[in-house]
């Protein structure tokens, strides 16, 4: 079951796949593309990437407790939706022009259509369990959701791209130690033979 880090794994996953089809045509650097919210000050680079809501996944049903080794029990995992934003950073001195920023919102839309699954036991080596790919897919959400994330950080509408990521297993630290049977009783009884062919 992924670690608690596993939030932060899916966000670095998402940069280091921009990173690497990204550049250096049409983004010139790595260095241009990080993890960032739009509302940061004094930050230069080009393609930002805002995870701006994280959700429990309501649709998908798990146990309450899983069994651990003999003796263990520990509460099943928690599905959740991770919301991320990418967008083009306007505070930059990079002195892009709308069609340079149509190029690079449409390349970063390819990316993500090629490259929309990962699994988690690539992102978190030790993961023993399988677990469902996480995929990233269009957020599903209208214009009007959209001006408000953008209203949420204090900041005018740009165009963007809204992704979802899940489902994102995300473990308990939660272990209960359940009691070993240490002894155990057997009773028999026998039946009389005489007594049945009677």
């Amino acid at each position: 079951m992924a670690d608690y880090s596993i939030i932060a794994d899916v966000s670095a996953y998402i940069v280091k796949t921009l990173r690497e089809r990204m550049c250096p045509e049409p983004i010139p650097s790595p260095n241009n593309i990080e993890i960032s919210s739009p509302a940061s000050q004094d930050v230069d680079y080009i393609v930002g990437l805002y995870l701006y809501d994280v959700r429990e996944d309501v649709q998908l049903t798990q146990p309450e407790y899983v069994r651990r080794g003999r003796v263990q029990l520990q509460k099943a995992p928690r599905p959740f939706a991770l919301y991320y934003m990418v967008f083009i950073n306007g505070g930059g001195q990079m002195g892009l022009k709308d069609p340079d920023v149509q190029k690079i919102i449409g390349k970063a839309a390819q990316i993500v259509n090629d490259s929309n699954a990962v699994r988690p036991d690539k992102l978190q080596s030790w993961l023993t369990a399988e677990e469902p790919p996480i995929v990233l897919s269009q957020a599903k959400i209208s214009l009007e959701e959209k001006v408000r994330v953008w209203q949420a950080i204090n900041k005018p509408y740009q165009v963007s791209l809204f992704y979802k990521a899940s489902p994102v297993f995300l473990s308990s630290a939660e272990v209960i130690t359940t009691p070993r049977v240490v002894d155990a009783s057997f009773s028999l009884q026998l039946r009389d033979e005489r007594r049945d062919e009677s």
